[in-house]
């Protein structure tokens, strides 16, 4: 069975925004096959919504699937992950400027309305790296700890990539290839 990678975007992204594209078509060239959903209502994410249409994408999990989350993707695999049935497991998780609170945001709320079960997520999930970038004006490098110390992700921080979004010029992010190659071998 190939591989399978699933690339989520954050909160009023798109498939085709900033560094996706280009790491579809490398992954791609790996033999992977690709999916990279417009999740709904971006402008207005709900956890639910999202982590419906997330489920109905996936359809059939397995540890040939891998997941690469950009912000608010990342706290939505996670949750994902929650609601995997025992037994069920993923192949690993990239998460790119992930953060497991709100921020500060009334908008993303809906995420983060009860506590996220780590021991369950870990359950479904061993492999984790976590790339952030030293100066991103939003999620906070502790994050990156959590992710560490949590999920036992490797963190990778990456020096002066802001949000890692196309509004910082970000176009192509081979961190980003590496980390779902490791993964995946």
């Amino acid at each position: 069975m190939a591989k399978r990678a699933f690339l989520i975007h954050g909160w009023e992204g798109y498939p085709e925004e900033s560094w996706r594209p280009w790491l579809r078509d490398m992954l791609k060239e790996k033999g992977f096959t690709v999916i990279n959903p417009a999740m709904p209502d971006t402008d207005h994410p709900k956890m639910n919504e999202w982590l419906e249409f997330l489920i109905k994408t996936v359809s059939n999990p397995n540890k040939d699937c891998y997941f690469v989350g950009h912000s608010l993707g990342c706290i939505t695999i996670l949750r994902y992950l929650e609601t995997l049935e025992e037994g069920q497991e993923i192949g690993g998780a990239v998460l790119v400027a992930g953060f497991c609170d709100n921020l500060g945001y009334e908008e993303i709320n809906s995420f983060f309305e009860k506590p996220i079960d780590w021991d369950k997520i870990n359950s479904h999930c061993k492999k984790f790296i976590a790339i952030n970038s030293d100066n991103d004006p939003y999620v906070p490098l502790k994050h990156a700890d959590i992710f560490k110390e949590k999920l036992g992700a490797e963190v990778l921080i990456k020096h002066n990539m802001k949000h890692f979004s196309v509004d910082d010029g970000i176009n192509e992010l081979a961190v980003a290839l590496e980390a779902v190659l490791k993964i995946s071998k």
